[in-house]
């Protein structure tokens, strides 16, 4: 059976690689950290057993709620955090990514959202840390969200918006039994193509099923995202924009292109059309990286919808499609008590990270 609910945020942090240590340790410390405590961080491993143990050990003795979960699902970012949905204690569960840090108030800012007891999710504003100490003059700050943060587009202050981003927001926890977890097949499932989408995909279904709810961006709630170098290149930008394509194609054949493609319009007819006059009104005064971030801006365009008429084609022929399962509890180990009297549960799943071998599963960007 589920756990009594506590009031307040578990806070899910999926995991795949040994190679983020310090990151994932950082993304932890920065919860802890947070003026609104949480009820509980949960770390959900996906597939990879010397990570699980490693994270078990480090948090065995930590005097703050931890709990260290295997991925009871497939491979994937998707089925990590429904793993993550199905422990929390907490009414509200917030997404953080494996490699970025929350602003102390992060936590404090979505709990104002729900004050409101139509609102059932909050987003908040997801800041590039760039690798290389700053932008590449080429990069269009309209394409930010090619490295999983907030672009140039978004409106600012507490707006309502057709969904949230999803290493850098929270939920409801009755929202998932409304409408069900993140889909397995559409976002970041092992696939070495960097694919997305998977939250944009529950947020639609989500206002289906609850046609009354409303969904927020507040830009208050900051997180800061790290951008590794490889992230820094145009050959990334050019796999994520086509990638980006191909999942919108599987949105689009499951809510329809009028929802799967509502915000994309307005982005592509308005926000868009702006940088590129920008970045030739740039070039044309001389300044770094003006005629890059024009053509970047065309050619995120093209391989976009590239990708999306690729994706389209394959869904008619069957070549596409993802899975949307309820949200079923996991069977708990029962309450450790450890040495500082404090509880630390670890709950194992499908064999837990028996399948360690092969390459790791993606995480979000």
């Amino acid at each position: 059976m589920r756990a009594r609910t506590a009031s307040g945020f578990s806070v899910v942090i999926c995991v795949y690689t040994e190679d983020r240590w310090e990151d994932i340790l950082a993304a932890v410390s920065s919860v802890h950290a947070q003026s609104l405590p949480a009820v509980e961080t949960l770390l959900v491993v996906d597939h990879n057993h010397a990570l699980l143990e490693r994270l078990e050990k480090e948090y065995k003795d930590c005097a703050e709620p931890v709990r260290v979960l295997a991925n009871a699902g497939p491979r994937g970012l998707s089925a990590g955090r429904n793993t993550g949905i199905a422990a929390a204690r907490g009414d509200l569960v917030a997404f953080l990514d494996d490699d970025a840090v929350a602003e102390r108030d992060w936590l404090h800012h979505f709990a104002a959202g729900y004050a409101d007891p139509r609102v059932m999710a909050v987003g908040g504003r997801t800041m590039p840390a760039w690798a290389s100490g700053g932008r590449p003059h080429w990069f269009p700050e309209e394409f930010d969200w090619v490295v999983g943060c907030t672009y140039k587009g978004i409106p600012a202050g507490k707006v309502r918006v057709r969904n949230v981003l999803g290493g850098n927001a929270s939920f409801r926890r009755t929202a998932f039994d409304a409408a069900g977890g993140f889909a397995t097949g559409i976002g970041r499932d092992g696939d070495k193509r960097p694919l997305g989408c998977e939250e944009t995909e529950l947020c639609i279904r989500l206002g289906k099923a609850l046609p009354d709810a409303v969904l927020l961006i507040d830009d208050r709630a900051v997180i800061h995202h790290k951008v590794p170098v490889v992230r820094e290149r145009f050959g990334y930008f050019r796999t994520r924009t086509y990638a980006e394509g191909l999942s919108k194609a599987l949105v689009a054949r499951s809510v329809g292109a009028g929802k799967g493609l509502e915000s994309e319009r307005r982005y592509t007819t308005r926000v868009l059309p702006r940088g590129v006059l920008r970045g030739l009104r740039d070039a044309a005064l001389l300044r770094p990286g003006g005629a890059g971030r024009a053509g970047a801006i065309v050619y995120g365009v093209a391989a976009a919808a590239g990708g999306y008429v690729l994706g389209s084609v394959r869904a008619r022929r069957g070549g596409g499609g993802f899975t949307v399962a309820p949200i079923a509890p996991l069977p708990d180990t029962g309450p450790d008590t450890g040495p500082d009297g404090h509880e630390h549960r670890h709950v194992r799943e499908n064999g837990a990270g028996g399948e360690s071998e092969g390459r790791e599963g993606a995480t979000q960007a």
